[in-house]
């Protein structure tokens, strides 16, 4: 049995979610396919999908198979990148995924400078406001705010950002300014579904962390409508520091409650860890990271 094409084939069942769809991706026929999987299988002892009529899915001995074989895969890149000396020249593809206002902002404009820079490189994004699990969608590279669980990923700080409420002078102007976290039960609150479902808004209330019960008059489900929103004078809302910023220094918005700040939350870049981290990699997490720590929206 190959291994390694057996690894290959596996991992392309895994990520098309079905044998004749990574038929075609790998240009085999479907029971090619099956027959490397079956070997696969009986070599391991263990079965890698569970199969139904109509889909299939990993078994947990193939969720950690598939983590190790994307490894196994990446360090044997490395080791034939290392032999033929294009180690130092970054190349291929990377996959970099971020909160969605964080990827436009931040990581959109340093990653036409990184792309300019490395012609051998080739990017795709992935921008979501949740937690993408970086082995098992097989990604490279993620930005996380806030902190860390434990993992297997390395991690490198570059930076903070605060939770602020904030509003338009005019809104302010006509409906005053809130001077306690109690006082929002008296004003029209936007709340963004995608920065938080939860009708509860944490705050430090006497040096200790205290939740108050909002009752959002509007509900977005973006964070940039939310602040939109909030820009045309229609009430309070909140919003991590880097994503209201740049309307704050231009006097669009203004931030509340200040004093009742919980502590900011880092940033990190992070990515699968390993004995050899690919040029492509490392390249784009130095990149990424000294573009952050420099920029004042986040530093």
């Amino acid at each position: 049995m190959d291994k390694l094409r057996s690894i290959q084939v596996f991992i392309a069942v895994a990520d098309c979610q079905g044998f004749a769809p990574a038929a075609r991706r790998l240009g085999m026929s479907p029971p090619a396919v099956t027959r490397y999987i079956s070997m696969l299988e009986e070599h391991l002892g263990a079965r890698l999908f569970m199969r139904t009529t109509r889909s299939i899915g990993l078994t947990d001995v193939g969720k950690r198979f598939l983590a190790d074989g994307r490894r196994i895969l990446l360090e044997l890149e490395e080791a034939e990148n290392a032999a033929v000396g294009s180690h130092s020249e970054p190349r291929g593809a990377l996959s970099i995924t971020a909160p969605v206002l964080f990827g436009r902002m931040f990581v959109t404009p340093a990653l036409g400078e990184f792309l300019n820079t490395y012609a051998h490189v080739d990017a795709r994004t992935v921008y979501v406001d949740r937690v993408v699990n970086l082995i098992d969608e097989g990604l490279d590279v993620g930005i996380r705010i806030g902190e860390l669980p434990d993992s297997s990923l390395t991690a490198v700080r570059c930076g903070k950002v605060r939770q602020v409420v904030f509003a338009a002078p005019e809104y302010i102007e006509k409906h005053g300014l809130p001077t306690h976290p109690e006082n929002l039960k008296d004003h029209a609150l936007i709340q963004s579904v995608a920065a938080a479902g939860s009708h509860a808004w944490d705050f430090q209330i006497s040096g200790a962390r205290s939740s108050v019960h909002v009752k959002p008059r509007v509900q977005m489900n973006t964070n940039d409508a939310a602040i939109e929103m909030a820009l045309r004078g229609w009430g309070l809302s909140r919003a991590l520091s880097y994503q209201v910023s740049p309307f704050i220094e231009a006097g669009q918005l203004k931030p509340v409650l200040e004093e009742f700040e919980l502590p900011s939350m880092p940033i990190h870049v992070v990515h699968q860890e390993g004995r050899m981290v690919s040029g492509k990699v490392r390249a784009f997490v130095d990149f990424m990271v000294e573009r952050l720590r420099t920029d004042k929206h986040i530093s």
